[in-house]
């Protein structure tokens, strides 16, 4: 596309507008990914012509580096922030762009993952999130990001303000629950103890701290955040972290914790804790209290067909029964989802049939 456009400024702005008309259309942010990963790839050719009238230039070019190289330094977040705030009065239209950019999943994946990485930081040296420059920076861009299909669609430009009290409140209880996840793990590498083990298991697996709950509502910014931590809390096998947070993002703000992005890599993580699913208390907060919520989305119960695919093995069969029941198609499902529900089945029947004759021989030798 970069080739096709050539030095065409003309050519150029009218492929970013067919960009914005379609990621209004369908919501879909890899029309993001590809309004960032064309400016960049005009950057590579050295197309001048382009590259020197865009705006977005240099802060796509700043984060992108970030992005490669994993990292936000004080030097690039200076230059991130030093951008953003010299927007001046009259160029507010830049916005709309800035945040197509931030919308790209990649963006959002280094923004989030970045800022985990800080919390695990402040954690382990006694510091306040408020206090941390580069962490208030990384969520401000996360705001204006996930702002960007409703800053296109109003044509209200203008950066939404970041919630102090997402950086006073939710950010602190969230890491209350990253310690409480470094307390039990330290736990279970000591001596057996069994009292203390069991005041440690009850005093650091409790409810979530209630302001988390209401701001995985409320606010976008810590909705992500929240569905980072949980995504950190599976890949680490974290049971009990997992269970406790999980619940939780059954109504998360806009029902973010459903789109597909977030769904592939928390179905990727739970395929390999398939052991857990032949507990009952695990596929209640997996089943019941998450997945339950959602299953008016199509997506939603693919995603579900697909963990059941690696793990219905294990799972007891009056829950495995209870999900091909609810798993059922409708009739205004696609043919995909209908083909899936097939193969599920043919595997729940061929499942069930060697069962059914190991029973048989049974009771034929105890006859």
């Amino acid at each position: 596309m970069a080739h096709m456009i050539g030095s065409s400024v003309k050519l150029y702005d009218m492929v970013l507008q067919f960009l914005r008309t379609l990621f209004l259309r369908t919501h879909n942010v890899h029309y993001c990914t590809l309004r960032a990963e064309l400016l960049m790839a005009l950057h590579d050719l050295e197309i001048q012509d382009i590259i020197s009238v865009d705006p977005c230039h240099k802060f796509t070019w700043c984060l992108d580096a970030c992005i490669r190289e994993k990292n936000v330094d004080i030097k690039r977040s200076r230059e991130l922030q030093g951008f953003l705030d010299s927007i001046k009065r009259g160029h507010e239209q830049v916005l709309g762009d800035l945040s197509m950019t931030l919308c790209d999943p990649y963006a959002i994946n280094f923004l989030a993952t970045s800022a985990m990485k800080i919390l695990h930081y402040l954690i382990n040296n006694e510091a306040l999130p408020r206090e941390n420059t580069v962490l208030v920076l990384l969520l401000r861009m996360l705001a204006l990001g996930l702002s960007a299909w409703v800053m296109i669609d109003t044509q209200e430009f203008k950066e939404p303000k970041l919630d102090s009290q997402v950086v006073t409140k939710f950010v602190p209880a969230l890491m209350s629950l990253m310690v409480d996840d470094q307390v039990r793990s330290l736990n279970s590498k000591m001596p057996p103890d069994e009292r203390e083990s069991a005041i440690t298991i009850i005093e650091h697996s409790g409810p979530v701290p209630d302001a988390v709950q209401a701001y995985v509502q409320e606010s976008s910014v810590a909705c992500i955040i929240s569905m980072y931590y949980t995504l950190h809390t599976a890949r680490s096998r974290d049971r009990v972290g997992l269970m406790r947070v999980l619940g939780v993002l059954a109504t998360s703000e806009s029902d973010r914790a459903f789109d597909d992005p977030f769904l592939h890599f928390l179905v990727s993580l739970l395929i390999h804790l398939a052991d857990e699913f032949s507990t009952e208390d695990f596929c209640t907060v997996i089943f019941d209290e998450f997945f339950y919520a959602g299953l008016t989305r199509e997506n939603v119960m693919r995603h579900v067909m697909k963990l059941l695919w690696y793990v219905y093995h294990k799972l007891p069969s009056s829950r495995l029964n209870t999900l091909m029941k609810v798993l059922q198609p409708t009739s205004q499902v696609s043919e995909m989802y209908l083909e899936l529900v097939l193969l599920m089945k043919l595997l729940w029947y061929a499942y069930h049939k060697p069962i059914k004759h190991e029973s048989i021989a049974a009771n034929q030798t105890l006859n």
